[in-house]
């Protein structure tokens, strides 16, 4: 027993000096010293401050690293929206004038096959090819349920290894290669089986693709520009977006396997590209101990030439000083489950990541729902995925010029409520019994799409802002798959939305507009230091506490 009650007494004083340790690193009565003294200049306050010191906080190889990462959205948003042309069904025609076909019109799984046939080729579709117009929905919607499973999946087993092993560009470069390969492979699919497991495969790599590229852009800027540096990101995604209608009507008639070959080639180059020309992120190396690696990196991207050689010293000395409570609690020893694990044990990070999921699975049944219920509302293909497409633009401009000045709490309040104020309107339209209201249905489907764009925007920034380093690519993970599943679900709700509209847009209204209200219990954090430790990030809340409570004595 004796060693046993030694072994407790030991313990309990490592956890009383660990919480002195704390609260010494908390101080609130006095300033924190400076990690570095400069005659100069001011002294950096974390190592955020110290690299956009002596780096600059934003520079022409800055802006060409961020671009080229960024890029990955375009074959992101392909992969996503690409089975809304690949797995159509085609438009079909009767073959003579038989009374038994011009009366069933409606209904081709009655029809004698010699009574129709298809306004193009068979292959211009997967259900065309295949056979399948007369199939349950859960076949028709296997491959698209796969890919979101896939995404699911992907982001629960992928999503730390940014944070941990790998860093991001290692993760970025593997996500696409996946991606590219399981591309290329589905233009050899011999059945819908083959075709639904590619898919999830596609959707697997995907998954963390644009984690990945949004935080590893955003940490190779200074805080001035992570906002705007952010949207590049999903100036990608809507590029990638807007550009599958356009491939998709050029390629109108023609196999759809084209579609898959047309967006596997370029998505190969991008790896190769990524692979020789992006730099990895410069804090991941520093919180990983990789200080060498870091400061050659932090070199490369320089925007101030003139203090190349005060970087290593300089950063080095901040990073020896973030406030590590215990040897074992180093970046160095992190490993894939760790980053999850220290989110759920502390309660603030519980806390924060439970409300920017929930509010991310709403905003995700709109997201991905808007464009499948396009087919209830009875618009051209084309013209509504190019119209949706559209609709990131303003988002993307709105979030890009405006993102310095809103509040991010009150910004994201504010467009959740309008998308579902938006949606709930349609599903009282489609009740009106009264005149014909498709056009005005159009809109508010476009209104509140927008919406859920720019509030998916303001998201990913906010929870950017949210968490430190070394868990911040494992919030953003979990936040995105909180979104995808929203995106499983969307599909369902569509089809039975079909015959009442409350089970899609009324659905879609109330789930957008109330679950942004978990916004509210969240901190404001426009205009805040990125930080790198949980330890860090609970000091600057102490801090915040006290200035608020100061302001309200």
């Amino acid at each position: 027993m004796l060693p046993q009650n030694r072994e407790t007494k030991k313990e309990r004083e490592k956890q009383k000096n660990k919480r002195e340790r704390g609260e010494n690193s908390c101080n609130m009565a006095e300033p924190t010293q400076p990690l570095l003294t400069d005659s100069n200049s001011s002294s950096p306050r974390s190592l955020d401050d110290t690299i956009e010191s002596y780096i600059g906080s934003f520079g022409w190889a800055q802006f060409l690293q961020a671009a080229l990462v960024s890029f990955s959205g375009v074959f992101d948003a392909q992969q996503t929206f690409i089975s809304v042309f690949t797995d159509s069904e085609p438009t079909w025609h009767c073959t003579d004038s038989n009374s038994i076909c011009h009366e069933s019109i409606s209904n081709i799984c009655i029809l004698p096959k010699t009574a129709w046939s298809w306004d193009y080729s068979p292959h211009v579709s997967v259900i065309s090819e295949w056979g399948l117009q007369c199939a349950g929905s859960f076949v028709k919607g296997l491959p698209e349920s796969s890919f979101f499973v896939g995404c699911l999946i992907g982001g629960l087993v992928l999503s730390t290894l940014a944070d941990s092993s790998l860093g991001r560009k290692n993760m970025l470069f593997l996500s696409c290669l996946v991606m590219a390969i399981s591309t290329m492979l589905t233009v050899f699919s011999p059945n819908i089986w083959v075709y639904a497991v590619l898919r999830f495969v596609n959707g697997f790599g995907r998954a963390t693709i644009g984690t990945c590229a949004l935080v590893l852009s955003t940490e190779l800027v200074g805080k001035k520009w992570r906002g705007r540096v952010g949207i590049m990101s999903f100036f990608g995604f809507m590029l990638g977006f807007l550009s599958l209608p356009l491939m998709a009507y050029i390629n109108r008639g023609s196999s759809w396997r084209i579609l898959y070959v047309w967006t596997s080639i370029p998505t190969i180059i991008y790896c190769v590209l990524v692979r020789f020309f992006v730099c990895e992120s410069p804090r991941w190396l520093f919180v990983r101990g990789r200080k060498e690696e870091a400061i050659s990196i932090l070199k490369r991207v320089a925007s101030i030439p003139s203090t190349d050689v005060n970087i290593g010293g300089a950063i080095s000395m901040s990073f020896s000083s973030l406030p590590f409570e215990d040897e074992e609690e180093k970046p160095n020893n992190v490993n894939i489950f760790t980053t999850m694990k220290v989110l759920v044990e502390k309660r603030w990070a519980l806390k924060r990541l439970s409300a920017v999921m929930a509010i991310a699975f709403g905003i995700g049944l709109v997201y991905y729902g808007m464009p499948l219920a396009l087919s209830n509302l009875d618009f051209n293909i084309y013209l509504s995925a190019a119209f949706n497409a559209l609709m990131d633009l303003p988002a993307n401009l709105i979030t890009l010029f405006l993102v310095d000045k809103l509040s991010r709490r009150n910004a994201l309040i504010g467009f959740t409520a309008l998308g579902g104020v938006s949606s709930v309107l349609i599903f009282a339209l489609q009740n009106m019994r009264i005149g014909n209201h498709g056009e005005l249905q159009l809109a508010l489907e476009l209104i509140s799409y927008f919406s859920a764009c720019s509030a998916f925007n303001m998201e990913m920034i906010y929870t950017i802002e949210l968490f430190p380093t070394c868990v911040r690519n494992s919030a953003i993970a979990m936040a995105r798959q909180a979104l995808v599943l929203g995106g499983v679900f969307s599909p369902i709700m569509v089809a039975a939305g079909s015959k009442n509209a409350f089970w899609s847009f009324g659905l879609f209204g109330l789930a957008i507009g109330l679950l942004g209200l978990f916004a509210v219990g969240l901190p404001e954090t426009r205009g805040s230091d990125l930080c790198d430790t949980m330890d860090e990030e609970e000091c600057k809340d102490r801090r915040s506490k006290v200035a608020i409570n100061s302001v309200i004595a």
